[in-house]
């Protein structure tokens, strides 16, 4: 069983999921990880190449309240995730970074791609409030002590930090400590097995408003610069919408299943 579900082949594909997203409008790329998917995944894996391809723009100075321009967030990437064909698509409206969220998506993934044999299975993160702090990296965390925010129940970012399970053996799927397991929980561990983790631009306007009332402003940035700041440090591979809220329809319309 663990060949016909994780080909030699499939198994870890030498490609980027957006991961090795752009970093700029140019379109400057990190290297791209390996992802890890099963074998029969190729329209996952069509999707995955778009992705990888579609440019992020992330040299803002400043944006608006309201992004009326599909150029300031990354509609390509939305487009090509909305017209997906492949089945199931499942969408999971995150909020609590306390809950277990990561892990219900790694407990669906596994349920759909090992015991129901959907390879092809499409998950995606809609990602907002207090969860959206998960999205962004540590350098913000640090300079907009963003831990306050969590209740101070997170001192760092750990949820983009890699875990011991990742350097398992991907072909064995059952192993208790492996790649699929409790002990590779991470945005990262998710992102190379096809989860895609959408952004949301009205989370970090006012994320900025609350750091600017509470004083927490060390460049004394407008909110215009510094929601662009942070939108500039969302960690590569996500995707910017213009709102997690109003995004919601548009994947329910595409035929995205909805799990709260």
């Amino acid at each position: 069983m663990t060949d016909r579900v994780i080909g030699r082949r499939d198994a870890i594909l030498a490609m980027g999921f957006g991961l090795a997203a752009s970093l700029a409008s140019e379109g400057a790329r990190a290297e791209a990880p390996k992802m890890v998917l099963p074998e029969g995944s190729g329209t996952l894996t069509e999707l995955a190449a778009m992705l990888e391809k579609a440019p992020r723009r992330r040299d803002f100075k400043t944006v608006p309240m309201i992004l009326a321009d599909r150029n300031d967030w990354d509609h390509e990437a939305l487009d090509a995730i909305l017209a997906y064909r492949g089945s199931p698509r499942q969408v999971w409206d995150n909020t609590d970074i306390a809950s277990p969220w990561l892990n219900g998506m790694r407990n669906a993934l596994n349920t759909q791609v090992f015991s129901f044999r959907h390879p092809n299975f499409f998950l995606v993160s809609a990602t907002h409030g207090v969860a959206h702090l998960a999205l962004l990296d540590q350098a913000m965390w640090d300079k907009y002590q963003l831990a306050k925010l969590t209740g101070d129940k997170f001192a760092k970012n750990t949820f983009i930090a890699e875990q011991p399970g990742a350097s398992a053996d991907p072909k064995d799927f059952q192993q208790s400590d492996g790649v699929y397991s409790s002990h590779n929980v991470s945005i990262p561990a998710l992102m190379r097995r096809g989860v895609v983790f959408l952004a949301c631009h009205n989370t970090m306007w006012e994320v900025s408003e609350k750091l600017i009332k509470a004083g927490v402003n060390p460049d004394k940035l407008s909110h215009e610069a510094m929601a662009a700041e942070l939108t500039n440090h969302i960690i590569p591979g996500c995707v910017l919408t213009p709102g997690i809220v109003g995004t919601l329809p548009e994947l329910a319309a595409a035929g995205f299943s909805y799990v709260k």
